[in-house]
């Protein structure tokens, strides 16, 4: 079967069996109405709602931040500073960490998801996870954790790990050939008998 295009006429089984670009999704939202704003999942969360409802998907993520006074670009930030919910990664929050930490600071995605996910503990607290998950990095069989939503890269880190033999041009060519395909993007044996 071709790849169906991603319009109002698609089916939800074809909107979930199928790989669809960033940009796929954002014209989608854009064509219905909705917000474009979002990960891939959310906005595929949107897109199926839509395909389900008729309904476009309300944030109900501007109501709660319009709630919470705390400003992460501004406030002063101390190590007892609590991690609000409308916590974000800010260049006031860097700045801060960087002071605490040290120039070799960065933002990661597991650490910036432990922050999102911790609201109520203070970032004294999120120093120490930091330090926990940095030394993580020193063990030589350590991978850091590559996010659901970025099929590509879990793809060819997987199709490298396994055909060491092979280049990252074949790697691309056979996820090419898979995200065209109805299924499962995640890296398989069975890929490179894809025609």
């Amino acid at each position: 079967m071709d790849r169906p295009n991603l319009d109002k006429n698609i089916s939800l089984t074809d909107l979930k069996d199928f790989y669809w670009l960033n940009e796929e999704l954002v014209d989608f939202c854009k064509q219905v109405g909705s917000k474009t704003n979002g990960s891939k999942i959310e906005l595929t969360n949107k897109i199926e709602k839509y395909l389900t409802t008729g309904e476009i998907a309300s944030s109900t993520q501007k109501t709660i931040r319009k709630k919470l006074n705390f400003d992460w670009n501004s406030e002063h930030l101390t190590k007892e500073t609590i991690i609000t919910d409308n916590y974000k990664n800010t260049e006031n929050v860097r700045d801060f960490f960087t002071r605490e930490i040290g120039t070799n600071f960065s933002f990661n995605v597991k650490f910036m998801a432990w922050l999102k996910e911790n609201a109520g503990k203070i970032l004294d607290d999120a120093i120490t996870k930091w330090k926990e998950l940095k030394d993580l990095k020193k063990d030589k069989n350590y991978q850091s954790e590559i996010a659901p939503q970025f099929e590509y890269n879990r793809y060819m880190r997987a199709f490298l790990s396994d055909n060491p033999n092979l280049s990252s041009k074949d790697a691309m060519k056979f996820w090419k050939l898979k995200r065209a395909k109805r299924g499962t993007y995640a890296y398989e044996k069975t890929d490179l008998n894809l025609k």
